[in-house]
């Protein structure tokens, strides 16, 4: 499985929703916390880019020593729908300051560094430190895995429910199979939910043989769970 700080990376790099929490500033608008883009520099910093008369700039601005406490809270949402779609959330906190010249003009780069962060996910509950985030990577698929979702769960719906076979009579008779979706994708495997309603659901998940680098051997992987599947 990815370890905690591999999660962490992959949700901070992803287009996952994010928010800044700022001492002070709880009567703000989300999506006025909210970074425009934001991106892992090399030593474990995280960048973050806002207008230039966004809260999170005024305050990094008028910060006491230059630097603000915040936590940076993102919040993982399934890309299809299932019950319960929310399938994660990570918090990075650490200490805001602002990069002047850095942006184009009407923004302002912010630098997030990080302190500590904690990931709850479908994986489990995990902490990182600034020095694992940093040496950590993305998972490989993050950047397809919403269109790779969203394909399976329009065009394959047949082959989804296929992958029931591959659960075993025990499990397949617990599961609902009124509804079944692919509610996960990482180098590692393909998670399913199966539900019969918001109150009845049940994950499987199907791991592949060895990690995969790209899509191209993603590709060839989700062919062979399908074949055994239909075996």
């Amino acid at each position: 499985m990815p370890s905690a700080a591999e999660r962490t990376r992959t949700l901070v790099q992803s287009t996952c929703s994010a928010v800044l929490l700022i001492p002070g500033a709880a009567g703000h608008r989300p999506e006025l916390l909210a970074p425009e883009a934001r991106a892992v520099g090399p030593d474990g910093e995280i960048f973050l880019l806002y207008p230039a008369d966004a809260p999170p700039v005024r305050a990094a601005t008028h910060a006491q020593d230059d630097e603000l406490p915040v936590v940076l809270e993102i919040t993982d949402v399934a890309p299809v729908s299932v019950p319960h779609r929310i399938r994660g959330r990570a918090w990075v906190s650490g200490w805001l300051t602002c990069l002047p010249g850095v942006a184009e003009p009407g923004r302002m780069m912010l630098r997030l560094e990080v302190g500590a962060a904690n990931v709850d996910d479908l994986w489990g509950c995990g902490e990182v430190d600034p020095e694992e985030f940093a040496a950590a990577a993305p998972d490989p698929l993050q950047a397809h895995e919403t269109e790779l979702l969203q394909h399976l769960h329009a065009v394959h719906g047949d082959r989804m429910r296929d992958l029931t076979a591959l659960l075993g009579a025990h499990a397949a008779a617990l599961v609902p199979t009124r509804d079944v979706a692919p509610l996960a994708l990482d180098r590692f495997g393909l998670r399913v939910r199966f539900s019969a309603g918001p109150d009845h659901s049940f994950d499987a998940r199907f791991d592949f043989p060895a990690p995969v680098r790209d899509v191209s051997a993603l590709r060839r992987e989700m062919h062979r769970l399908f074949e055994a599947a239909r075996a």
